[in-house]
C-alpha cells in the first residue's frame, strides 16, 4: 500500500508538533457513513468523529465533531454557541465554505477558521479518528490534541439516553 498523501490537516498537526496516526481505507462513493468509516477501518464508531457544518442565526458557520453513531442537538449548539438557532449548512454549501467535500471534511484546516465544537465523549477515549480532509483518509490522535488543533471547544453536543 502506498503511503497516504500528505493532506493540509496532517501539515497542520506537523506544524503544532502534535503526535497523530494515519488511517486509509477504501471509500464507497454510495456509502460516506461514518458507520461505513468505523466498519472498514474496524475503530469503534463512538471514536469516528464526523465533522458536521452549521450555521447560527448570530455567529455565522460553525463546526461541530460527534460520534459517528450520534445526531447534534441544534438546540444545545445554538445555547452554546451563543445562538438561538442552529441550522445545517445545506451540502452544497459546505465545499465553499471549508475546502472539503462531503465524506472528507476534516474540522483541521479549513479555508477559514470557525468556532469548533467537539463533543466532550471523545474524552472518554486515548485518541479518537477524525477525516483527514480528503475522502479515504483518517487522522487518528487523542482528543485533547485535537481540540488545541482546531482551537475548539469541549461540550456535549449530543442527545444522549
Amino acid at each position: 500500500m502506498k503511503p497516504a498523501k500528505k493532506t493540509n490537516a496532517a501539515r497542520l498537526l506537523d506544524s503544532l508538533h502534535i503526535a497523530y496516526e494515519v488511517m486509509t481505507y477504501e471509500v464507497d462513493e454510495n456509502d460516506l457513513s461514518a458507520e461505513h468509516v468505523a466498519e472498514t477501518t474496524g475503530v469503534p464508531l463512538e471514536q469516528t468523529f464526523k465533522t458536521l457544518v452549521v450555521r447560527g442565526d448570530k455567529t455565522g458557520v460553525l463546526v461541530a465533531c460527534i460520534p459517528g453513531g450520534d445526531a447534534l442537538d441544534l438546540k444545545t449548539v445554538a445555547q452554546i454557541s451563543g445562538n438561538k438557532k442552529v441550522d445545517l449548512v445545506p451540502l452544497k454549501e459546505v465545499l465553499g465554505l471549508t475546502g472539503y467535500i462531503r465524506g472528507g471534511c476534516s474540522p483541521l484546516a479549513m479555508k477559514k477558521a470557525y468556532p469548533t465544537y467537539i463533543d466532550d465523549s471523545a474524552l472518554n477515549f486515548p485518541v479518537i479518528m477524525v477525516s483527514a480532509g480528503q475522502r479515504g483518509i483518517q487522522l487518528v490522535l487523542a482528543p485533547k490534541d485535537l481540540a488545541k488543533a482546531a482551537s475548539a471547544t469541549l461540550a456535549t453536543l449530543c442527545h444522549r439516553a
